[in-house]
């Protein structure tokens, strides 16, 4: 029998809790998971992280995070912290022998994120990056359709990402605005999840033309005292050429008034298309060129446990999966990597894949050209 996973994980906001999360329900949603136990937290100061530790479950705390990925009871290290810090700390946690779950952006630059990739396969160590929205049931019976042939040849993908928390003017100026500490905006926060889904559906992306803005050019500094820049992009869009010949186009956007996380798609096939749209992301619109004309038209279709691995855990169909239910997917899809010696998906491979093309987006942005993603 395999013996318990020790999780270390660094940063306790937003996608630390769902980490912690993820990793108490795995093995009792998932029942064939390996057993793991909460080790170590860290986060800053001490007495916060002792605080979140006791509130997560984890057994010990630290404010040092060097001390985390050394610890010997640490088995997986889980970073949730800023983008600054991904890869100074993924690199020492894949040198001390630790698997690595990561939340994306993989890192400010391409130049680091392929580093990373290429460290942890020297180490022979099982990697993960957060991008749980294509662990969505939902997302997985789509791509079946795809591969089965169910809409035909694909010739056009659709996708666009929209929210609106930087939307108002007048929301103060966070490290998410600065280059060397968040690295791309509106890119790197979602275009990224809209790119994986494309990959997924269409496969990979063989060159682009595209544009970005900046809306709000400054934001007020957080004490009153003034106005600091912002040095990253609002929104962004561009034209793509896939491998396989389609063609597409993709935007995002993180100032887009009344969006809330519209991480919508639509995949068009010589037979049918394919509609999806993450804010109803137990839904699923299904259109076939078949049969009576009269009668054509989109079928809904609701997740349930004929989509794996809705069913383990909820047996009745149409009663929604969320969020954090898609981080457990994730999370035991790494487990369960490291107890079979496969490759988990997405690694830091597949990471920097999709990572590649939103930074050929801003490059091409930037210089006004076309851009190929030539394999590197």
């Amino acid at each position: 029998m395999m013996k318990s996973l020790g999780i270390g994980l660094i940063g306790t906001g937003f996608m630390g809790k769902t980490h912690a999360l993820a990793f108490r329900s795995a093995r009792a949603v998932m029942a064939d998971c390996p057993q793991t136990h909460l080790a170590v937290l860290c986060d800053t100061p001490a007495e916060k992280a002792k605080q979140m530790a006791d509130q997560f479950g984890f057994a010990r705390s630290t404010a040092d995070w060097t001390s985390l990925v050394t610890d010997p009871d640490v088995d997986i290290v889980s970073i949730t912290t800023p983008n600054t810090l991904h890869f100074d700390m993924a690199i020492a946690a894949i040198n001390a022998g630790k698997h690595v779950y990561c939340e994306k952006p993989l890192a400010l630059t391409l130049e680091q994120a392929r580093e990373m990739r290429d460290a942890a396969s020297n180490a022979g160590v099982k990697t993960m990056v957060g991008y749980n929205y294509i662990k969505n049931p939902t997302f997985m019976h789509a791509c079946r359709l795809v591969q089965a042939g169910e809409i035909g040849d694909i010739v056009h993908f659709r996708g666009w990402v929209d929210e609106d928390y930087q939307a108002d003017p007048d929301l103060p100026w966070t490290w998410r605005a600065k280059l060397s500490d968040a690295g791309l905006g509106a890119l790197g926060d979602l275009g990224c999840h809209l790119v994986s889904m494309a990959y997924g559906l269409t496969g990979p992306i063989e060159s682009l033309i595209a544009d970005m803005q900046t809306i709000h050019t400054t934001r007020p500094l957080p004490d009153g005292t003034g106005r600091a820049k912002v040095e990253n992009e609002d929104t962004a869009s561009a034209l793509v050429r896939f491998a396989n010949g389609a063609h597409g186009s993709l935007s995002t956007s993180r100032s887009a008034w009344g969006r809330k996380n519209r991480l919508a798609w639509e995949v068009h096939g010589t037979k049918g298309m394919i509609c999806f749209d993450q804010e109803r992301m137990n839904e699923l619109h299904l259109y076939r060129n078949t049969g009576d004309k009269a009668q054509q038209g989109f079928t809904t279709i609701l997740a349930g446990p004929v989509h794996p691995p809705y069913g383990e855990f909820c047996p009745a169909p149409g009663h929604q999966l969320g969020f954090n239910d898609l981080k457990v997917v994730e999370a035991s899809a790494l487990l369960c990597a490291i107890r079979d010696d496969s490759i988990p998906y997405p690694s830091f491979e597949d990471a920097y894949e999709f990572e590649k093309t939103i930074h050929a987006i801003a490059k091409s942005a930037t210089d006004g050209e076309r851009i190929s993603l030539a394999v590197t």
